[in-house]
């Protein structure tokens, strides 16, 4: 790689949020990339080797499909935080679009604010949740490690999505832009530029 490539590579991990919130957005998506990168390299490397075992030796690995759930789970609470951090999530921006940009700005704080609660909303429920499955005892049939193991994703997700969200609100009451993410500015552009 050229040293403009490792710039660039290291620039989308860097924040330009100040001080301990700029150090815990770089940790976050170092986080993510690590979590994301691991799960879908295990995941493939999974299924190859369970596609191997069955047509080649005759044998499929019989915990295979229950490492794949764990992963599942893994790639999916890790990704809600990536796709905030990179503007991906759905939105309908219609109406949102036509506002004058003091206007889209206030919107998206209250947006990016009662998100970030939600995500925390969803994180107190999913540790009770946690809570419950543990009490029950319940172990997965193949691995035989508890089944509430495989679901401390999920606060973990949430946590770092309510996290993602709010310093997205602060990115945009200390900036001139509209920011969807901490940083991604809101706009349009003809081609797609960023992975």
């Amino acid at each position: 790689m050229s040293t403009e490539e490792d710039e660039a590579a290291e620039k989308r991990y860097r924040s330009d949020l100040p001080g301990p919130l700029g150090l815990l957005d770089t940790f976050l998506a170092r986080l993510e990339a690590v979590i994301l990168g691991l799960g879908v390299l295990l995941m493939a490397t999974n299924t190859i080797a369970n596609v191997i075992g069955r047509f080649v030796l005759g044998q499929s690995i019989f915990f295979s499909g229950e490492i794949n759930r764990i992963l599942i789970i893994m790639i999916t609470f890790a990704g809600i935080g990536y796709a905030a951090r990179h503007g991906r999530h759905i939105r309908m921006s219609a109406i949102y679009d036509i506002f004058p940009v003091i206007t889209r700005k206030i919107l998206m704080i209250t947006i990016a604010l009662i998100t970030s609660a939600a995500m925390f909303f969803l994180l107190y429920f999913s540790v009770l949740y946690i809570i419950d499955l543990q009490s029950k005892g319940r172990v997965l049939p193949a691995l035989g490690f508890p089944i509430w193991t495989i679901y401390l994703w999920v606060p973990l997700g949430f946590g770092i999505t309510g996290i993602q969200y709010f310093l997205t609100a602060i990115k945009n009451l200390r900036e001139k832009d509209v920011y969807l993410s901490t940083a991604m500015v809101d706009g349009y552009s003809d081609t797609e530029t960023e992975v």
